[in-house]
């Protein structure tokens, strides 16, 4: 089903490793390996008798930028449940790819997310396969994402689609060009959507969106618009078969034999700062004393409606003016930007320009009394995985901060899931968005706005710079929080926008 790589068994000593090697890069005109670094006896004979197969090393070591491959590895060793969950993702796909690597320091999301993936992209439904790829590939190339789209233009052809709507949007049917404008409206200002738009879509003649469909599109839309902040926020590095994932360039380091450096076991990747902790002594303690005071706050005195209305407009207008990654603009190259319409069209922090993202208040449209029932009503059993999806990211807790246990973090995770929300605009009238700017310091909105907004902007620095006394597993969890709250807010405007054309 998916593409398989040439396998090339490299043995030295006791040990068999296996490297890729694409069929179409073994060349004729072969390089003599024991020229160019050191090698072992047992591998210089092999170069020898199996000369003209170049063995690719990967460019990156492991599966993320971010976190040491050791602790990624070392989970799915120790954790019988995520060893069960990685063994039926490749049962299922005939892969294991990097996203679900770095998942599964979380298992019990991982399964949710595997298991709603694969219907949205599997299963029955009211789009075709081919459509749903390509969908896909439209929405991670608005966040300019090559790691998911070169995932879906591969999946694309295995399901039989059209290789010439690869050439570009415009060369797609005309019913996916229509769908280029609720793409980047949701992408990058969805507050923007309204029941006009809708309409445009439904009413098209013959190139017309059923609501089944519509709903089909949007879940797909906001589902890989928000993975793709996932991608880069976690630093996720393409698969060694992958475009991007792998080299034939000799390395310059000449201690290793080639069988170590193509299998990835060169220098060890280092996390660590050579700045040391010791900036961020304390940092753990004083985010729990602010938890246990904005707790006794809450048991003593309770703010009025009117101050929890400015709080919260207080707060969203801050958020607009948080920068993002030196707020830069990253140009997307052809291979990415042919797959979409208006490529400079983009997050902007409105407030600056004297603009306003209006107030959409969750006690008059919410996932739960409202958009869950209209997914469900038009693509069955897909509101209820996402539903399960969305209460697992948000009351996902191991009830530990770094080192210390026994810790109450359902503060601090509806911090930032509702702060995330405040930057979409989206208000909940009984949160007192007062506590945000005491849980949240300014290293870490500039990630969490970075990576919701402006993802294709996330760096290695950025991730490195907020909870640094944290373990990678907690930054994880809180990139799956950013993930499910960017999502479930997309999809509160857009399934708000269809219901009020259907009323």
């Amino acid at each position: 089903m998916f593409y398989s790589p040439k396998i090339v068994n490299v043995q030295r000593g006791h040990e068999m490793r296996h490297a890729v090697a694409p069929a179409e890069n073994v060349e004729n005109n072969s390089f003599a390996v024991t020229n160019l670094l050191k090698i072992c006896t047992h591998c210089e004979r092999l170069s020898k008798k199996d000369l003209g197969v170049r063995i690719p090393r990967p460019l990156g070591n492991g599966p993320s930028r971010f976190i040491p491959e050791k602790e990624i590895l070392h989970v799915s060793k120790v954790d019988a449940r995520t060893q069960s969950i990685f063994e039926d993702a490749f049962a299922a796909l005939g892969r294991l790819d990097n996203i679900s690597l770095v998942m599964g320091f979380h298992p019990q999301y991982l399964e949710g997310f595997l298991r709603t993936q694969h219907y949205l992209l599997q299963m029955d439904g009211p789009l075709s396969l081919h459509y749903r790829h390509y969908i896909g590939i439209m929405a991670a190339a608005r966040h300019q994402c090559s790691y998911l789209v070169n995932l879906h233009v591969n999946d694309f052809l295995q399901v039989g689609g059209d290789p010439k709507w690869l050439n570009g949007l415009d060369k797609a049917p005309q019913k996916l060009q229509q769908l280029g404008e609720l793409n980047k409206i949701l992408a990058h200002r969805p507050w923007l959507l309204t029941k006009e738009h809708i309409e445009c879509l439904l009413k098209a003649e013959e190139h017309s969106w059923s609501l089944a469909e519509l709903i089909h599109a949007v879940v797909l839309l906001t589902h890989y618009h928000s993975l793709a902040s996932f991608t880069f926020g976690c630093g996720i590095m393409p698969e060694i078969h992958c475009d991007g994932g792998h080299t034939f360039r000799p390395p310059s380091l000449s201690q290793y034999c080639v069988c170590d450096i193509a299998n990835g076991n060169g220098h060890a990747y280092h996390h660590d700062d050579p700045l040391g902790d010791h900036e961020m002594c304390g940092e753990v303690e004083v985010l729990m004393e602010r938890m246990k005071q904005l707790q006794e706050c809450r048991d003593d005195e309770e703010a009025s409606q009117e101050e929890m209305a400015t709080r919260f407009e207080r707060e969203k207008t801050e958020s607009m003016l948080v920068v993002t990654a030196e707020d830069e603009e990253c140009v997307p190259s052809r291979d990415i930007s042919r797959h979409f319409e208006d490529p400079s069209y983009g997050y902007k922090d409105f407030s600056r320009r004297g603009e306003h993202v209006p107030t959409f208040r969750v006690q008059d449209y919410s996932w739960e009394d409202h958009g869950f029932s209209l997914v469900n009503r038009l693509y069955p059993d897909v509101g209820q995985m996402l539903d399960e999806k969305f209460q697992m990211a948000y009351n996902l807790t191991y009830n530990t901060m770094a080192t210390h246990k026994d810790v109450d973090t359902s503060m601090l995770r509806r911090a930032i899931w509702n702060y995330i929300h405040c930057m979409f605009g989206i208000r909940y009238d009984d949160y007192d968005y007062g506590e945000i700017n005491q849980l949240l310091d300014r290293s870490f909105k500039i990630y969490i706005k970075t990576m919701v907004c402006s993802p294709e902007k996330t760096t290695k620095r950025m991730y490195e710079s907020f909870w640094r006394q944290f373990q990678h597993s907690e930054k994880v969890h809180v990139n799956l929080l950013l993930m499910e709250a960017r999502m479930q807010a997309e999809l509160l405007y857009a399934l708000r926008a269809i219901t009020r054309y259907m009323t």
